[in-house]
């Protein structure tokens, strides 16, 4: 049986419930992190001297990273649909699932921190609206990518690409601040809703 180890309310966390329910997989998962169970202890320090969810432990192998863990469970369980075989069809899935950790999660955290967790460390209004507009622009990437790329990011068939991206997405519409019209996304969207375990895991539950 795979653990998870992370609270399911984590936006990485539910990369890995999402991919976890479109492959059929069943898990436990115990819940980590603030308000509950301490990354702090020796005993979780050794699975991830960082601290931080989601971790998880499949046949005694331990694994980190949202990303990597998603990846990791598609190919175990050869679901080549979510991450395809081809080198250069797998590529382009993963191009956008880097895309996603490195450039659009960094373009979001100030203005999440300011206005969705209230953060008194960041209130400055300057930044506050540098970053709102960064994360803007890299959202209209992604709108460019869905007008040329069809239903889903990397091409017409649902991909991981779509559920690293798709919890970026559903952070993006829920944070309450201006938005530019961009009809691809709005689209994507209603489209990653038609999934069951985007509502149950993506959105929140919300329908």
């Amino acid at each position: 049986m795979l653990t998870i180890l992370g609270k399911s309310t984590s936006i990485n966390v539910r990369k890995v419930l999402w991919t976890c329910a479109e492959i059929g997989l069943p898990y436990t998962l115990e819940q980590y992190g603030s308000g509950h169970q301490s990354c702090q202890t020796p005993e979780f320090l050794a699975l991830n001297p960082n601290a931080m969810v989601p971790v998880v432990v499949d046949d005694g192998a331990v694994l980190w990273e949202s990303n990597t863990i998603c990846r990791y469970l598609a190919g175990k369980h050869r679901r080549s649909d979510l991450l395809p075989a081809d080198p250069l069809a797998r590529a382009q899935v993963e191009k956008w699932m880097d895309w996603q950790a490195t450039e659009l999660n960094n373009s979001w955290r100030y203005a999440f921190m300011a206005l969705v967790r209230q953060s008194a460390a960041h209130q400055d209004p300057a930044l506050l609206a540098a970053g709102v507009a960064e994360w803007n622009r890299h959202m209209a990437i992604l709108d460019a990518q869905l007008a040329r790329s069809g239903a889903f990011v990397a091409g017409a068939e649902f991909t991981l690409a779509d559920v690293v991206l798709g919890l970026s997405l559903n952070r993006w519409m829920m944070t309450p601040m201006e938005r530019p019209s961009l009809p691809a996304v709005q689209a994507y969207y209603a489209r990653l809703s038609e999934r069951p375990a985007y509502l149950a895991h993506g959105r929140n539950g919300q329908p």
